[in-house]
């Protein structure tokens, strides 16, 4: 049996775009949550709320685990029966200072000849995914390597002991990840 990954990513509305500050944020972070439902429902699983701990960390819902990322373009959300990281981000120029503090030189010679930006968004969001999924947070960034590029979308990453299969999703100038593991993926864009 075939089991998928069903990310979501949602356009943020203009009427979010003109909040400011705070109220910003929680409407990006309800718009996130509304990805994940949508997920959910997709998935055909119950999830009833989408809280989060004391520390931020998700808290699964009906044994539903879920993940999700937002920026001021977009948000996405995603599901599982497992736990699940997503995270996404523009693709824009980066200075070789935090190129070089993300990207070491023996996950970079794995790239062969991808654009320089590609490859950074490519191992920051697909490192971002792996720590969303494990609930370690940003603090483990050192740690989470790029042991292999299978292809132009799926990347090994190790943490610690163990190794996540990422897959990679560009859009619109954005490029998501989602830790998938043994699951097929299907992406929806709206």
């Amino acid at each position: 049996m075939i089991i998928i990954l069903f990310p979501v990513i949602t356009k943020v509305p203009e009427t979010i775009k003109a909040l400011n500050g705070k109220k910003t944020v929680s409407a990006l972070s309800r718009l996130a949550r509304e990805s994940a439902g949508q997920s959910a429902a997709k998935s055909t699983y119950e999830v009833t709320a989408f809280e989060k701990d004391a520390l931020g960390v998700p808290k699964p819902s009906n044994g539903i685990c879920w993940s999700v990322s937002h920026k001021p373009d977009f948000v996405a959300g995603v599901v599982s029966k497992q736990k699940v990281g997503i995270d996404l981000e523009k693709v824009k120029t980066v200075s070789d200072a935090l190129f070089e503090r993300i990207v070491d030189p023996d996950e970079g010679v794995q790239f062969k000849d991808q654009d320089r930006q590609i490859v950074f968004f490519r191992v920051f969001t697909a490192k971002e995914a792996v720590l969303k999924k494990t609930s370690d947070g940003i603090k483990g960034l050192s740690k989470v390597k790029i042991k292999t590029v299978v292809d132009d979308k799926n990347l090994i990453v190790q943490y610690l002991d163990k190794k996540y299969l990422v897959e990679n999703f560009y859009f619109d100038g954005y490029l998501a990840s989602v830790t998938k593991d043994d699951f097929d993926v299907q992406w929806t864009l709206g």
